[in-house]
């Protein structure tokens, strides 16, 4: 090893989902928006100043996060923007997880937790599921540094009830709080009404997949003033300027649209409830989904051997070859007529392959 190598941050990366590039895809693989963004966002485009980006954006980004404020209806300053939720998160790590003590978080959840967590040298406990991929909200009921909960779970989909967000909460008033909820708008309950009781409580949210803006980059956390407070010392202790003007420009518009939004996560749930039932209806088991993906695995076929059979069809999903979770794919919910085409390749391929036998 050479001498500088000595001095390298060695960490194992998140690997994000595949991004293939086929004109005739079926994408359902990294749970982005099936529908474009709302037609303001096109407007604001088509209308933006381009000689406004040979100055630095807002720091602040306060329009941003005025308009953030006044849909969720609290204070300004109780909102923080990055660019993702991924980035909103990576700072909440490195903010508020200092201590000796492990934080927090479930073995089967987002997979960038641990990643940070080994980024920034914190301590941590991945905590089992129960059998049915649910939280038993007892097992957070210990001495930690911190506790993260993604709700919806990904890539379960399954939800915690708010009541057993406010048990872990109440039971934890020494430590940070983080739920991330970056899939709430598919039908979940958001935890935000807790923060009037809560001042340890951080709720995360994102403009990927509810808002159809993947390829934006927002991501957004609200708590107390001084919750974020302590956000924005650190990330400007790291980069001022996150938010360019445009991405400032055009996440105001889309959070103004309302009727969009309701619009189009009202499509999804109710496609994803068809696609419930038809998963079923093939033999697979599907856990109870709050989310924009469903969660599914099938008795007589292998997920890594479905996996492949529709990636060879250009059909996406994702499959972890991963403890306990390797026999399920996740699936994200795309238009009717793309599911469409899933479950015709499907009802063939599970056909031909039970003849085949």
């Amino acid at each position: 090893m050479n001498t500088w190598q000595s001095n390298v941050r060695y960490v194992t990366p998140y690997v994000p989902g595949e991004q293939p590039d086929f004109t005739d895809m079926i994408k359902l693989n990294t749970n982005e928006c099936p529908y474009p963004p709302s037609p303001k966002v096109a407007e604001a485009v088509a209308v933006f100043n381009e000689d406004s980006l040979r100055l630095y954006p807002d720091p602040n980004c306060r329009s941003l996060t005025e308009a953030i404020a006044k849909r969720y209806r609290v204070a300004p300053e109780q909102v923080f923007v990055g660019v993702g939720s991924d980035d909103v998160l990576a700072m909440a790590f490195m903010t508020y997880f200092n201590s000796y003590k492990p934080v927090l978080f479930p073995d089967i959840t987002y997979s960038f937790y641990d990643v940070w967590a080994e980024l920034y040298r914190i301590p941590y406990i991945r905590i089992p599921l129960m059998d049915d991929f649910t939280i038993n909200e007892q097992d957070y009921l210990r001495e930690n540094g911190g506790i993260v909960i993604a709700n919806p779970n990904a890539p379960t989909g399954e939800e915690l009830p708010l009541s057993k967000i406010e048990v872990i909460l109440a039971a934890n008033p020494d430590s940070v709080v983080i739920v991330d909820e970056a899939y709430v708008d598919f039908g979940g309950t958001s935890a935000l009404p807790l923060l009037e009781k809560y001042d340890n409580l951080l709720v995360v949210q994102t403009f990927s997949k509810s808002r159809a803006m993947a390829g934006i980059r927002i991501g957004y956390a609200i708590g107390s003033a001084e919750m974020t407070g302590y956000l924005y010392n650190v990330r400007n202790s790291f980069n001022s300027y996150t938010m360019n003007r445009l991405t400032l420009t055009c996440g105001v518009a889309a959070v103004e649209d309302e009727e969009y939004f309701q619009e189009i996560t009202g499509k999804i749930i109710k496609t994803r409830e068809k696609a419930v039932e038809r998963f079923k209806a093939l033999g697979f088991t599907v856990p109870d989904s709050k989310a924009n993906f469903l969660f599914v695995t099938h008795p007589d076929v292998s997920a890594d051997e479905l996996f492949t059979a529709l990636r060879e069809e250009h059909i996406f999903v994702r499959h972890w070859n991963k403890e306990r979770i390797s026999e399920y794919l996740r699936v994200t919910i795309g238009t009717d007529e793309q599911m469409d085409v899933l479950f015709a390749f499907l009802e063939k391929y599970l056909k031909e392959r039970t003849v085949s036998k």
